[in-house]
């Protein structure tokens, strides 16, 4: 079941491209939080996704905004595929417990093995205030969330 918007965002504790622990709850009371689970680096439709928000990348890290990408993959294929498309925003590693963080989120695929294409924007305080999944082929429509940013 996926965590629905007005409830409190389930922390976690995930290791990004570069080995450094990340916790949502270090973004409390400092940033409103992107966070976007998506299946698996190299693929397609997922390098389109991140590739598109480094493009768009000063509206997903700033002062009052953090992007958090997460997938299934190790924190070593995230770093290789960080490097090669030039993503400099923090890739987040769900592999081990392999997908916990999905699972917290609802967006974990059990027979797939991997999470499906989640976003959730997170207020400062820890809430989520808008959410899309779409499923494994479909791309998210990266506008969708600057509307939603822009009413927090």
């Amino acid at each position: 079941m996926t965590i629905e918007v007005g409830t409190k965002a389930p922390d976690f504790e995930l290791k990004t491209q570069h080995g450094e622990t990340v916790r949502l709850s270090d973004f409390r009371g400092e940033k409103n939080v992107v966070l976007l689970f998506y299946p698996f680096a190299f693929t397609g439709v997922c390098t389109g996704e991140l590739c598109a928000l480094r493009d768009e990348l000063p509206k997903f890290v700033n002062d009052d905004v953090q992007l958090l990408a997460v997938s299934n993959d190790s924190p070593f294929s995230l770093r290789v595929f960080a490097e090669q498309e030039g993503l400099e925003y923090p890739l987040l590693s769900d592999f081990w417990p392999h997908g916990e963080a999905s699972r917290a989120y609802g967006v974990f695929d059990e027979e797939k093995g991997c999470a499906v294409r989640g976003t959730f924007i997170i207020d400062k305080e820890g809430v989520v205030r808008w959410t899309v999944v779409n499923g494994l082929p479909d791309a998210r429509d990266l506008n969708e969330y600057v509307k939603a940013i822009d009413t927090l």
